[in-house]
Parts: C-alpha cells; sequence; structure tokens
C-alpha cells in the first residue's frame, strides 16, 4: 500500500485523526503528512475540515429545487370554466426528484441548488433531508421566493398546463459553485439541469471535462436548453426530449428514424451518449457502441409528474453500476412506468430489485 492509500487508509477509521498521529502511523514528518493532505483535498479524494473522504456512488445533483402543487380534476377538465378538483403539494424540482431518485436506488446524492428564507424552503430543506439527501450545500436567499412549479392535471392523469415561478435560480453565480469545488470535485458523478444562469452551466461543462467528472446533463425545456454551450465535449450523457433535441441538434425530428441523425449532430458537439424521449413513443438511445429505440413499458398512468426525473435517475444509476446504455435505458423505463402509477413524484417502491424484476417481465 503506496502513502497516499495508507493516509487515506487511517482517515477513514478516523476522520477526525490528527496529523501528528497520522504522521506517527506512517512513518513521516507532520509537515509532510500536511503535503500529502494538501494533494488529496486538491484532487477530491478529501474533502472537508474533518477529511471527510470521497464515497463510491456519490452524486452532486445541481439545479432545481420547488415546490409542486398539483391540482387534478374529478371529471373531464373544461376550460374557461370552474373544475372541480383535489389538490396536493409535495418537493419538486428536477434535480431534486433526480436526488431522491438516487437516495432510493441505494446513491449518496447531494443537492446544490437555491431556496428562499420562507417556511417553503425550509419545509423542502427539512423534507429532502429526511430522505437522505446531503443539503448542506443548499443556498438559502433571505430576499428571494422559494420556487413553485403549479400543475393542473387532467382526471386521466395527463397535465393540461403547469405553471413554474423559479427567478431564484437566476440568481446563482459562478462564485458560488467556485466556493464549493472542493466538494464537487469530490463526488463520482455530477447531475445538471439547466435551471441554473448560462455561466453557470458553462462554467460546469468546462471544469467537469477538464477534471475528468462524469457529467449528466437533462436540458429541462427547448427554451433553458439554448443555454447549454456550444461545446458540450466531456459530457457522458445529455437527456432532451424530441423538442429539446432539435434545439440541441439543429434539425427536425419528425419519426424515430430521424432521431438517429440528431443523435449524431448531438455527438459531434461533444457528448457521448445520447437519449432521446419520446412520449408514448418510447425513447431512442446513441452512443459510440450502441443505437436502438424501446417503446414505453405499459401503465396504469395515474400521474405523469415526476416520470422523466425517475428515468433519467435510473438511466445515470445503471450507467454508475457499468451497465450497458441499454440495459440502463430498460432500468429508466421501469422507473418511469413506477412512477406513473403513483401519484407521488417519485415512486415509493423505487429500488434496484423491483426495477430488474420490471425489465425482466417486459423482455419475456
Amino acid at each position: 500500500m503506496d502513502i497516499e492509500q495508507l493516509i487515506l487508509h487511517h482517515i477513514k477509521m478516523n476522520p477526525y485523526i490528527s496529523q501528528q498521529d497520522l504522521a506517527s502511523k506512517v512513518g513521516l514528518s507532520r509537515s509532510a503528512v500536511a503535503n500529502y493532505i494538501s494533494s488529496l483535498t486538491r484532487r477530491g479524494e478529501i474533502k472537508g475540515r474533518a477529511y471527510v473522504l470521497k464515497e463510491e456512488s456519490s452524486i452532486i445533483c445541481i439545479g432545481g429545487a420547488n415546490i409542486d402543487r398539483k391540482a387534478k380534476t374529478t371529471q373531464k377538465a373544461r376550460l374557461y370554466s370552474s373544475n372541480p378538483v383535489t389538490t396536493s403539494e409535495s418537493c419538486g424540482g428536477v434535480a431534486r426528484n433526480v436526488a431522491e431518485n438516487l437516495s432510493r436506488l441505494g446513491c449518496h446524492p447531494s443537492l446544490m441548488t437555491a431556496v428562499g428564507e420562507d417556511k417553503e424552503g425550509r419545509w423542502l430543506i427539512e423534507q429532502t433531508k429526511t430522505l437522505g439527501i446531503d443539503v448542506s450545500k443548499v443556498w438559502l436567499m433571505p430576499t428571494e421566493r422559494t420556487g413553485t412549479y403549479t400543475a393542473l392535471i387532467d382526471v386521466d392523469g395527463e397535465m393540461l398546463v403547469s405553471m413554474a415561478e423559479m427567478n431564484i435560480y437566476e440568481k446563482i453565480t459562478t462564485q458560488f459553485f467556485e466556493d464549493h469545488w472542493a466538494s464537487i470535485k469530490a463526488a463520482e458523478a455530477i447531475f445538471l439541469d439547466t435551471n441554473i444562469p448560462q455561466e453557470c452551466l458553462s462554467l460546469l461543462i468546462m471544469r467537469s471535462k477538464e477534471q475528468n467528472i462524469r457529467l449528466f446533463i437533462d436540458p429541462v425545456s427547448s427554451a433553458k436548453a439554448s443555454k447549454l454551450p456550444a461545446d458540450l465535449a466531456g459530457v457522458e450523457l445529455i437527456l432532451p426530449n424530441r423538442e429539446e433535441a432539435e434545439l440541441l441538434a439543429g434539425t427536425k425530428i419528425d419519426s424515430v428514424e430521424d432521431c438517429a441523425l440528431a443523435s449524431q449532430k448531438i455527438h459531434e458537439r461533444g457528448v457521448k451518449n445520447v437519449i432521446i424521449t419520446l412520449g408514448e413513443q418510447g425513447i431512442y438511445y446513441s452512443s459510440t457502441d450502441e443505437t436502438g429505440h424501446l417503446l414505453p413499458y405499459q401503465a396504469d398512468v395515474v400521474d405523469v409528474t415526476g416520470a422523466g426525473d425517475a428515468f433519467a435517475a435510473t438511466v445515470i444509476y445503471g450507467l454508475v453500476q457499468q451497465e450497458t446504455l441499454s440495459t440502463s435505458c430498460r432500468l429508466g423505463l421501469a422507473a418511469a412506468r413506477l412512477t406513473l402509477q403513483s401519484a407521488e413524484s417519485v415512486s415509493p417502491l423505487l429500488q434496484p430489485t423491483k426495477l430488474y424484476e420490471i425489465v425482466k417481465e417486459f423482455s419475456s
């Protein structure tokens, strides 16, 4: 075992060990140990004063975290008229939902976002924390309102209209990520949604490439996808829907066959893996090793909210677990099915064994 590995071993056994005690255990001077500690910290193997070690399956989720408010009609919706509904409120946001899905899958997610110093923000932080998600890097903004997402859901589970108040994310600055870069680079991977400002997206993509950090991106919407830089080199995976893929590729997608050309154009921007989600037509996936089209798994739809986040999180889980892109997509479709059949934005039934069972059921 080399010196660095020996130092990491002793820190793992006691994260609060002093440098003098470390020096005694590894047979070096305290100043020499300090130099090793400094080097390991710069590389992200150690983070924090108490020598917090880089964890396996640790994924930092950066982007949106807001309050989801849903109103579901009890009969077929009628526009320009009063509709009887049942209402609910829960924690939401793309990055936050992906973090919750990853936590349920046994990963160690952290959330980096901004919320207001209001009752909604405090409630969102507390609820998210109880799910095993590290919220220590959530930015509490005293003069801003926590983001909200309000959706009207038809009786059949389809979303009719949604309204988003998310101005708070525009207040996030590149300095926020610079200040926390030691924690970011200590993660095994980063999930990034495009709710944050353009300059922050560019910084995170550039720095992830420079330091060889696995980066997964959800464009969120065509308007927000336009904030992504032309150069996406180093991005391991991007998950656009049809409209977002058209914008990223600069080409029209009228059929599944058109996805091949669109994916190729996105690859040319530097992305390693591309998955285009097509709603009822399923998904198209593409990498240098494999391409394919998969239909969605049949489900009795209760609510469509969160299905895309479940798909994205589970594909990432599969790739982190060294599954192929095609197998990861199948696991993602299984997670989407569970979520569609739940009234919650994140299915409480989500777990790896259940996903593999669903994949096996629909593969037979």
